[in-house]
């Protein structure tokens, strides 16, 4: 006989983590599966640090950082330590890209600034500047592990089910409700029912989903971002990010970003460079071409950190073409995926954004609907 909820959520990651806040906290009956360990590396979400970056110049995007940064510290306020620190993040580079950033972000009276590299050079010694260098102070760092425990805490503790261990291997929508087959770690099976299913699930989306809907392209790489020693522990460090002119991507491989990871060293990596991979047969390992094009940049444009300690770590990306997170309801399903590397900052809003598509309140907004990469591709 099938279990029945409200809510089901497939993805135990930080967005299935975030929506299961949302729903349980306006009283609806929901159960998350997950089919790994908490904090487990095998996906997107592990790790202790991510960039809280709002260096975007489309406002569909600073509309939801806004409204991610309030809801952030609303959870801030109920859990034991702090999610997040504003030390502010740097953005040079294209100086074009750069330039329209600050624009936007002046326009809706963020606090920003835009500094030359004499400027930035002696506020941050660690790093080399070239052109202008926008200064984001409402950014910085967020505390990840720490966010995925504090969102499950207050899940929990608003009735949500959080269960571990067992893997979804069928959804069935019927008209008006959902059929989720789920196998245990010793194969055995048994049949949920909801009235909804949130698919959250990452880089196993794509084939979760095969024959249900037709999700834009969604390709998963495996990336190694590395915490590098630095030289002088008086060095103070931001958040960054280096953006590269079109004409300049083939020969860098990618934009960098970066923070500062208490314990780890300074984090950096090489945006979307690596290689495709099936999520459940991960090799863990850069290729040689992925970490000699970290090593030089850190030699190059950081003269602070010693670009021969590079720790490596291993995540996954799922990412569009458009590098636009897609989010859409089509019947008793909404889907949450693609988010491309830079979805984590906007985890609160967009567990919001689908908890109002799962309860009918709304659908989410039309830059990130299936038919909007369409129209796109």
């Amino acid at each position: 006989m099938a279990e029945h909820t409200d809510h089901l959520i497939i993805g135990g990651g930080i967005m299935g983590l975030a929506t299961a806040w949302q729903l349980a906290r306006r009283g609806e009956r929901v159960h998350l599966i997950e089919q790994f360990e908490p904090h487990h590396t095998r996906g997107a979400s592990h790790g202790a640090t991510r960039n809280i970056n709002n260096a975007y110049h489309e406002g569909f995007y600073l509309d939801l950082f806004d409204e991610a940064f309030a809801l952030w510290r609303g959870l801030e306020a109920e859990s034991p330590e702090p999610l997040l620190k504003l030390h502010g993040l740097v953005t040079q580079g294209d100086e074009a890209t750069v330039l329209a950033s600050h624009e936007a972000l002046t326009a809706r009276g963020a606090d920003v600034a835009l500094l030359d590299p004499a400027a930035a050079s002696a506020r941050w010694a660690g790093m080399r500047f070239a052109g202008p260098v926008l200064v984001g102070n409402q950014a910085g760092v967020g505390y990840a592990a720490r966010a995925l425990d504090a969102f499950q805490a207050a899940a929990v503790r608003d009735g949500a089910i959080i269960e571990r261990g067992s893997r979804v291997v069928a959804i069935d929508p019927e008209a008006g409700r959902v059929r989720v087959t789920v196998a245990d770690a010793s194969g055995t099976t048994r049949v949920i029912e909801a009235g909804h299913a949130i698919v959250a699930a990452g880089a196993w989306s794509q084939t979760l989903l095969q024959g249900i809907i037709d999700l834009p392209t969604l390709t998963v790489t495996e990336e190694h971002p590395a915490h590098f020693a630095p030289r002088d522990p008086a060095h103070v460090w931001p958040s960054f990010n280096h953006m590269f002119a079109p004409d300049q991507l083939d020969e860098r491989g990618g934009n960098v970003y970066g923070m500062p990871t208490p314990g780890e060293g300074v984090k950096l990596g090489l945006h979307a460079v690596g290689h495709e991979v099936d999520p459940d047969q991960r090799t863990f390992a850069a290729t040689p071409e992925v970490r000699a094009a970290v090593r030089e940049h850190v030699a190059e444009w950081f003269p602070g950190l010693d670009p021969d300690t590079g720790v490596e770590i291993s995540c996954t990306y799922t990412s569009t073409p458009t590098g636009r997170f897609v989010l859409d309801r089509v019947g008793p399903l909404t889907v949450a995926a693609g988010f491309s590397g830079h979805g984590y900052k906007f985890a609160p809003a967009i567990g919001r954004i689908l908890a109002d598509s799962a309860t009918g309140i709304a659908l989410p907004p039309a830059e990130f609907r299936i038919a909007a990469h369409v129209a796109i591709g």
